[in-house]
């Protein structure tokens, strides 16, 4: 009786070990293959970062907010104030759509601040490169 307990208790373990191990493998090959759809490589796992951290992609910030160029600040804070306005909940407005809005001012700002410190961090290696 005892050597079928332990037989059961070892089949048992071998089952709940490889299905662990199938969905790390599974777990992996979902987070590289998000790296290589955001482009691959230091880039990529920035972008894939960001996605997470907000919860959306750069795409999808740029979609609610109706803008296509991150750069331009003042249309991106005219259109968030809208859109924030007039979602308030007091107004009859959605807080889901609301926070929404939030979130992809947030993703617009971090990439835009990210933008800027590249832009920065080259032009100090090209004052630097020049002296």
């Amino acid at each position: 009786m005892a050597k079928y307990i332990v037989q059961i208790i070892v089949a048992g373990t071998q089952v709940v070990a490889r299905a662990f191990v199938r969905a790390f493998q599974q777990e992996y090959q979902a987070s590289q293959q998000a790296a290589q759809r955001a482009g691959g490589g230091k880039a990529g796992t920035r972008r894939a970062v960001a996605d997470t951290y907000t919860g959306m992609t750069l795409q999808e910030a740029k979609q609610i907010l109706n803008v296509t160029d991150i750069s331009n600040k003042e249309t991106i804070q005219k259109n968030f104030d809208h859109l924030f306005a007039v979602n308030d909940k007091t107004k009859g407005g959605s807080f889901y759509i609301q926070s929404k809005v939030v979130r992809a001012k947030e993703r617009l700002d971090m990439d835009m601040t990210q933008q800027e410190e590249k832009k920065t961090k080259s032009n100090s290696q090209e004052t630097s490169g020049n002296t």
